[in-house]
């Protein structure tokens, strides 16, 4: 038996039982009604079952483990769980749980595949040998020219790194419908509760950092929808000519009628900087150095520029809605600035999920949420009043829903990472350019420049080299770019235009990192997906050179 196959009779399977479908709790919690009822009941069972095992075990465990939140533990053990608080969706954690072990596992097998085949590489048989590890472990197959003169200079092993990190990529979106099936079914805040509660669009600008890629689903629990918009900004400095632009545009679409009920609702911006609570100085925003007052401060100022803006091209009162979240990176707490009665917002005035989680935990459910509220209320009347164009009610509805619905997620790194991540800085796959890979929701898995041209996003960019530089570069492996925009397909020749797009923009970013390129440590893929379904990523095989025309 030869080397590659005595090592596959031996490894074991990579994140074993991953694909496969989810247990029956988790598919219950995907087809079950969504009644306030039995989702009380369920957290209800949850809690005792918990308790129960608690006590059986020590005495001494009964204590609360919201401490988790504050510091990481010496040791990172898997001890029984704790009982949860109750506002949290336990089913909901389990389903967001089971799509990061599935998705993360197809990541993770790359890198077992990968170091397998580099030390087998001058085996006879070695192309057929690795095309069936492929197709095995990674559900694709390897160019096959890449493989045959393995035994000659070997395989380049960065450029065969970046292809099935893109590769992963166009899977996990072509299956995750099945991959999301569970948690969409269960977001507690929806296209009809934001509606409800007086918005008609909702426009995030997260840094580009990789650890906020799950800030829709994971952090905020909210559904990802054709008009929540998100686009990330090294720092969170979005660009303030295209929010103006996109402001316009929803506002023309609004008053011609085309937004159903569109003369109640409004537009929302909201601005998203992060910090490291354990390690504030290193771990912070990289475009801040992280600095974590310049990066709070930086992002009120792009706010109050959005709306200086609109108003004086409209007519004063016509800005936009603004608020501004903040994001412990270490555990996904988060901080909501609201705006005062004259509309500034304050960098040291906040509401904190974390501090509200443990001082309303073990309190009944309907005990928790009036103590939420009330410390709503609270912030409210030190802030002097707040300014939301008439829509107080609906802003606080909201602000109220993403604080509880954070519990859930405080809960999930309590639970499955200990309280804090194990990693707390970078951990990115690849950088996405452009824009934002359409169903891949997920913590670190990339880091994100909007863009439509290199020049206008090179601050991004450059961010994202230097992360690389450390994640990638220093062992060898390429910085893997993936350029990616979405057209319409009811525009004649929009594929066409994005394709040309996605190209220069890979010709350029090639231009800008040459250095990378002439060592072969630079692979850019160009993508792009068709704006309403987005379910296929579809790539641009059509020689680079062809941009410049």
């Amino acid at each position: 038996m030869n080397t590659l196959k005595r090592r596959q009779a031996q490894a074991t399977p990579v994140r074993a039982g991953l694909a496969a479908a989810p247990d029956a709790r988790v598919v219950e919690a995907a087809v079950a009604p969504r009644s306030p009822a039995l989702a009380l009941q369920r957290a209800a069972r949850y809690r005792a079952a918990a308790a129960q095992k608690a006590t059986a075990k020590s005495p001494a465990r009964a204590a609360p483990a919201t401490r988790a939140v504050q510091a990481a533990p010496a040791a990172r053990t898997h001890s029984t769980p704790q009982p949860g608080h109750a506002l949290v969706d336990a089913d909901l954690n389990d389903c967001l749980h089971t799509y990061e072990q599935r998705v993360r596992g197809r990541f993770a097998a790359v890198l077992d595949v990968l170091r397998t085949l580099s030390s087998c590489q001058h085996e006879r048989d070695f192309a057929a040998q690795a095309q069936t590890l492929a197709l095995q472990k990674l559900g694709f197959e390897l160019p096959t020219d890449w493989l045959a003169n393995a035994w000659v200079a070997g395989v380049d092993m960065a450029a065969l790194h970046a292809h099935c990190l893109f590769q992963t990529v166009a899977q996990s979106v072509q299956q995750a419908g099945f991959d999301q099936s569970c948690w969409r079914a269960r977001m507690p805040i929806g296209p009809q509760q934001w509606r409800d509660w007086g918005y008609h669009t909702l426009d995030f600008s997260p840094c580009a950092d990789g650890r906020l890629q799950a800030l829709l689903p994971f952090i905020l629990r909210t559904t990802p929808a054709p008009h929540v918009w998100v686009k990330a900004y090294a720092g969170a400095l979005f660009d303030v000519e295209h929010d103006v632009a996109d402001w316009t545009q929803r506002e023309l679409e609004r008053l011609t009628g085309a937004i159903e009920g569109g003369a109640q609702l409004d537009y929302l911006k909201v601005a998203v900087y992060h910090y490291s609570s354990s390690a504030p100085c290193e771990q912070g925003c990289a475009a801040h150095g992280s600095l974590d007052e310049q990066a709070v401060q930086a992002a009120i100022e792009r706010l109050v520029a959005l709306q200086m803006a609109v108003d004086n091209t409209f007519g004063l009162g016509a800005a936009p809605q603004v608020l501004l979240i903040g994001v412990d990176t270490d555990c996904d707490a988060i901080r909501i600035h609201l705006p005062d009665a004259s509309g500034q917002i304050h960098r040291t005035r906040f509401l904190d999920s974390a501090t509200l989680y443990r001082s309303s935990f073990g309190m009944p459910a309907a005990a928790a949420q009036q103590a939420v509220q009330q410390a709503l209320q609270r912030h409210v009347t030190e802030l002097g009043g707040l300014a939301a164009k008439g829509n107080e009610a609906g802003l606080l509805a909201l602000v109220q829903a993403w604080l509880i619905a954070n519990f859930s997620q405080i809960e999930y790194v309590n639970r499955h990472h200990a309280g804090r991540y194990a990693v707390i800085g970078h951990d990115e796959a690849f950088v996405c350019a452009g824009e934002a890979v359409p169903l891949l929701h997920l913590r670190n898995q990339f880091y994100f420049a909007h863009l439509d041209t290199v020049e206008e996003g090179a601050a991004d960019l450059d961010v994202g080299a230097r992360i690389f530089q450390g994640l990638n570069v220093q062992r060898g492996l390429a910085l893997p770019v993936l350029v990616h925009f979405t057209y319409n397909a009811r525009v004649p020749g929009a594929r066409e235009r994005a394709v040309q797009r996605g190209l220069r923009v890979a010709q350029a970013i090639r231009a800008r990192f040459s250095d990378l390129a002439e060592r072969g440590l630079l692979h850019c893929r160009v993508a792009v997906s068709e704006r309403q379904a987005g379910s296929v990523l579809e790539w641009a095989e059509h020689a680079v050179s062809a941009a410049a025309h």
